[in-house]
């Protein structure tokens, strides 16, 4: 009830607002119509538009174009044609089907609403009426066997600063576009309340997105006491991002599943102990010691950063945390970790996309909430999660590459490969799973037709295969662009942006901490070779950021660091000093994870393409759990290593 007269008083400020902001804007499929989809990203790199949350906002991608079109014209004019359909007082916003075949082993078909790999159909459309400047009703819906969601339904009031969004509308908290490791499309949409905008607020280029989901029922919720009861937990979720510079962006997500059952009562303000104080918030009324976790939190941190240039590319993180880590808010605990990079067009007809997440155990389990993070029993974030044994909460890692390619002959042919090893501390039975996807569309008349294989072997040795045929209203994505390297290049070229590869010494000392019942010790100085690769671009007369990915020999093992702000101050003819901060993996018997942060300053030019560097760095609090057999076993379920280092290398930038 809180939660709806919450709502009832957001519609009402809304419609106090000013009259000169534009009014909602309707949202783009998300992974419903990937021919499309894939042009409108392109779109939106060429205009220097970090993506970190989906789905689009339509007044998003309109506000691209002119930035992207005056040397990608035939590109712009595909996803104008799509946009199109929005620009009316009523119309169909996109429609299509499949009929499929199948083996009889079923699989859950990563970031497809839940769809098995046994359906053999799978049907999908919205319909959108505008009845005025600052409403919009949308009906919408996805179908296959056994299941069916108005995903896509909603009615949308308010303005561009300020969208209240009530309905089935998806979420999707991570700039990665095969993985999200808080919330995806992985299952089931959940009908919720949206507060969200999409024009960017202030000269930081503020974006926010909060937002209350209600989960499918759950007969396994934990009381104090220790006695299960049924209920429809709620997902509170969070969105805080800036752009403060054209072509780099920095988010921090959360979502907090809570209530349901004999905790339905809970309230707002216990909502907000918990968000700003996850460490100390409680369940009301709960036994100290016995369950006192107020309800399942997640928090990620993102980042993106588009390198203009002859062969234009997106680099972007996600550092996320299921849980916290040494009892201080800020530190995340059970680490996922995931990078990605994207080139949106090489030897002029091919785009390539490669993905990797690795992560710790616990993801998505709970004592309180033992059917975990999940809806309708599918994982919220990761697929991968999917892929284990339920409630399995054990870590591992995936690999994705995707591959697009516009043959001479025309349409467009797409190619995905998935990799996953999950840990076998828990479940030994463990194998490597993989998976691969051919996928065929080309225009006719007015729609978009084609096929699809998509097979694999899952982590349990049973290997599934679907074959589809397909229908989708329109054709706008699916035929060639014919845009040239050059023409990339005129778009996002930019002299000044560089790339760069980093080769040199550390000296380093780690502090280690193994448990709460032993001392802790120090390794003393020790020597690493330090090898980096990154790309920077100017955002002022004298201000480059970037992002960088470093390599180091710690103790014999492999510390792997992204920094997903590298930030560099330029003065006089060749000097420059800077700041970063971001993430490590630390290689031991399982990994370990920590923030990354440091000082840095360069000679620049000390030769003209060479410059010489000096960082300062330090690995705060990496934490490795206790998982193994052979582990620490105390009331303290992590060891932690503080490692501090300074480099001096040489620079060779491009």
């Amino acid at each position: 009830m809180r939660a709806a007269m919450w709502g009832l008083g957001l519609v009402l400020a809304l419609f106090s607002a000013p009259a000169l902001a534009r009014g909602p804007s309707p949202y783009l499929p998300l992974n419903l119509e990937p021919e499309i989809e894939r042009q409108i990203e392109r779109v939106l790199m060429l205009a220097d538009k970090p993506v970190m949350i989906r789905p689009i906002p339509v007044a998003v991608v309109l506000d691209a174009l002119p930035h992207a079109c005056p040397d990608s014209q035939e590109l712009c004019d595909q996803v104008r044609r799509f946009l199109d359909r929005y620009t009316h007082d009523a119309g169909i916003a996109y429609a299509g089907g499949e009929l499929a075949e199948s083996s009889k082993v079923e699989h859950i078909v990563p970031n497809e609403h839940g769809l098995p790999t046994t359906s053999h159909y799978d049907v999908d459309a919205a319909a959108y009426w505008q009845p005025y400047d600052h409403l919009i009703v949308t009906l919408g819906g996805i179908a296959y066997k056994g299941h069916a969601v108005p995903t896509g339904s909603m009615v949308s009031a308010g303005w561009d600063f300020a969208q209240l969004d009530l309905g089935w509308r998806d979420h999707w908290l991570s700039p990665l576009t095969d993985s999200a490791m808080l919330l995806s499309t992985e299952a089931p949409t959940m009908p919720s309340v949206t507060l969200s905008n999409y024009k960017p607020l202030t000269s930081l280029g503020l974006q926010y997105e909060f937002f209350l989901a209600r989960m499918s029922r759950s007969d396994h919720i934990a009381t104090p006491d220790g006695t299960l009861v049924s209920g429809n937990p709620l997902l509170a979720g969070t969105h805080l991002g800036i752009e403060p510079a054209v072509g780099w962006s920095l988010a921090f997500n959360r979502d907090l599943q809570y209530g349901g059952g004999a905790f339905g009562g809970t309230s707002f303000h216990d909502v907000l102990r918990a968000f700003f104080n996850p460490v100390a918030a409680q369940n009301p009324g709960a036994t100290p010691g016995v369950n006192t976790a107020y309800g399942n939190q997640e928090a990620s941190i993102t980042s993106r950063f588009i390198f203009p240039g002859k062969v234009p590319f997106a680099v972007y993180f996600e550092y996320a945390g299921e849980d916290e880590s040494r009892g201080r808010n800020y530190l995340l605990g059970d680490v996922g970790f995931s990078a990605g990079i994207h080139f949106p067009r090489l030897a002029n007809t091919f785009d390539v996309t490669y993905e990797i997440s690795d992560w710790q155990n616990a993801w998505y389990t709970h004592s309180v909430y033992q059917d975990g993070m999940t809806n309708d029993h599918l994982v919220l974030g990761n697929w991968f999660g999917d892929d284990r044994q339920f409630n399995d909460g054990v870590g591992g890692q995936t690999n994705s590459l995707r591959i697009g390619w516009e043959p001479p002959f025309g349409g467009l042919l797409e190619e995905r490969f998935r990799t996953i090893v999950n840990a076998d501390y828990d479940y030994p039975a463990y194998k490597h799973g993989y998976d691969g996807m051919l996928r065929y569309s080309r225009p006719w008349r007015d729609f978009t037709v084609g096929g699809e294989i998509y097979a694999g072997r899952d982590v349990f040795g049973s290997r599934f295969t679907r074959i589809a045929a397909f229908l989708r209203l329109g054709n706008e994505g699916a035929s060639s662009t014919a845009q040239s390297d050059e023409e990339v290049a005129q778009t996002l070229s930019s002299d000044q942006a560089q790339v760069f590869v980093d080769v040199g010494a550390t000296a380093y000392r780690v502090l280690v901490d193994l448990s709460d019942t032993q001392p802790r010790y120090s390794t003393g100085t020790k020597e690493s070779p330090h090898l980096g690769i990154g790309a920077r671009r100017p955002v002022s007369d004298r201000q480059d950021l970037g992002a960088r990915i470093e390599g180091y020999d710690i103790a014999g093992r492999g510390l792997v660091a992204a920094r997903l702000l590298d930030y560099r101050y330029r003065f006089g003819a060749h000097g420059a000093v800077g700041a970063f901060f971001g993430g490590a993996r630390y290689g031991l018997a399982t990994p370990a994870y920590g923030y990354y942060y440091g000082l840095d300053a360069a000679y620049r030019d000390v030769i003209p393409g060479w410059d010489l560097s000096l960082d300062a760095f330090y690995g705060d609090k990496v934490a490795r759990r206790h998982v193994l057999a052979s582990d620490p076993h105390t009331p303290r379920p992590d060891s932690f290593y503080d490692i501090t280092g300074i480099s001096l290398s040489v620079s060779r930038h491009f």
